[in-house]
Formats: structure tokens, sequence, C-alpha cells
């Protein structure tokens, strides 16, 4: 099954009592946007706002990692998310942050989960129907949940690194992935993790904002070196873009590629962590 639907299959189905439509806009702190403020001015009738720096891990620095599947039960419970209903995220700019807010549901144990191809963006420029302000839903009882399997920590990247049971596929751009340019996060060093395989996020998705087609994806990832036949762990610099990366592969049938949730924001400053430059 394809993780995607598009507009006009969202269109056709709001208001549907087994639907429920979330706006999981995120900006990096440079780009000075609030993805809460641009939700509240408009957003596609009865979504709720997922905030990835929310919901997530107050207990250590790293941004908007995966909190406890309790919290997390709580926090989606919240927003009226349940797993017996089909779920669509969208983000503003076409597929972002709405592919980690896809990644974080399926890690906690939600199986009905599509992200809108295009995204707000596509949405806007079919004049389809908007909303402003805030969306406050029936709260939803949530049973914790976690699926291990789509998670990777450091220590299990370090492992793949020793045994090579995984390729790890960087999302960032050519010039971080090859430490010409720094990292937007201040402190971090620049390179990549010995092997890895560089896929820039931005290669996978097209001029509108859309995920290329299956075959076109394929070609991306077999011009990067990538054996699409064995096991895929996507990093990027906090998990965001690798989130774009496992839904690319999704589209491909490979629905269980693992995302190494702390990424570069984690590796990039851990002091005994090997990283390699160049292409």
């Amino acid at each position: 099954m394809d993780p995607l639907v598009s507009t006009e299959w969202l269109a056709q189905r709001l208001g549907a009592p087994d639907l429920r439509v979330v706006d999981g806009s995120w900006f990096m702190p440079a780009e000075a946007r609030s993805g809460r403020e641009e939700y509240r001015q408009v957003h596609i009738p009865g979504a709720v706002f997922f905030d990835i720096d929310a919901i997530a891990d107050r207990t250590t620095d790293l941004p908007h990692m995966l909190p406890t599947p309790e919290a997390f039960a709580h926090a989606v419970g919240a927003l009226g998310l349940s797993r017996d209903v089909d779920i669509v995220v969208y983000d503003s700019l076409g597929i972002r942050a709405a592919a980690r807010v896809w990644w974080s549901l399926r890690a906690m144990g939600f199986t009905r989960v599509f992200v809108l191809d295009g995204g707000l963006k596509k949405w806007l420029s079919e004049a389809r129907h908007v909303e402003t302000g805030e969306v406050h839903p029936r709260a939803a009882q949530v049973a914790p949940a976690f699926d291990p399997g789509l998670v990777r920590c450091s220590d299990d990247v370090r492992g793949l690194l020793d045994s090579q049971d995984a390729r790890l596929v960087d999302a960032r751009s050519a010039a971080r992935f090859a430490g010409d340019a720094p990292e937007p996060r201040a402190g971090l060093k620049s390179g990549h993790m010995p092997g890895a395989a560089n896929v820039p996020f931005d290669q996978v998705i097209g001029s509108d904002g859309t995920l290329r087609s299956a075959d076109e994806l394929t070609a991306i990832f077999q011009a990067a070196g990538v054996d699409l036949a064995k096991p895929i762990v996507t990093t990027c610099g906090s998990g965001v873009t690798a989130s774009v990366l496992a839904l690319a592969l999704a589209r491909l049938g490979r629905d269980r590629t693992a995302v190494y949730d702390g990424s570069w924001a984690e590796w990039g400053a851990l002091a005994d962590a090997p990283i390699v430059t160049g292409p």
C-alpha cells in the first residue's frame, strides 16, 4: 500500500468519522517560522497540530527525540488520534516534517498513517477549502505501544558499522555529508558515518512538492549505491529528513526502514564516534 494519499482523495474523505487530519509543519530555527502559528493562520479543515518539538523526550537536549510510549500515547490521545482511524499527515512545505510525524506514529504502533502528497502547498495551489484558528478534538484513549524495529540509537549504529548488517543512508545535503559545509547546529563535527551513502532528501521530492514516482526513486537510490534488497537505516541532521527517505523507501515497498532518531545532532557531538569526510 502506498504511504501517501492525494489531495483529491483527502478532499473527498474530509469529515468522515474514520479519518483524522494532522498538520505536522516544522521549521529549522534559522528559518524563523513557527509551524503552530502558521497552522493557526491556515490549515486543512478539521486538522489538529502535531508539534514535534513538544511531543518529544524532555530529558535530553537533542531535538525532538521520541518520548516514552506512555507520554506519546497521552499526547496523541489529547489530539483525538487513535489506532482505529485513518490518519493523514501534511506539512506546509510539501513533504518534510509530515514524514517525521508519519514515522513517529508508526514507531508508536499506529499502522493506518499516510502522508498527504504535496502537503498544504499543493492543497492551496488547488484552491481547496481551509480554516483558521485552533481545532479542539474529543480526546481518545490510546494504549502505549512501541515498534522497536523502526528506531535505531547510537549504539545500534556503532554495531552496524562493525557488522555491516544494514546500509546507512544520509539525507543531508552533499556538502554537509562531505564535511564541506558547517552543520546548522553549533558545536557539531562535520562529515558522515563511515560507509554511509548520501541521498539528499530533496532529490526524492519533485518541484511541486510531491514524492517522486517509484521508478524515479529506485533510480535515485541505485545511483547512490544503495542496494534496495538489503536492510537500510536512514539518518540526517535530527531525524526529520531521514524520515522523508524512509517514506520514499516505503513507496518502494520497504515499509520497515528504521530511522536513527538522534542522527547527526547526536553523532556529531559524540567524542568517540567515527567520522569521515569527503564524498
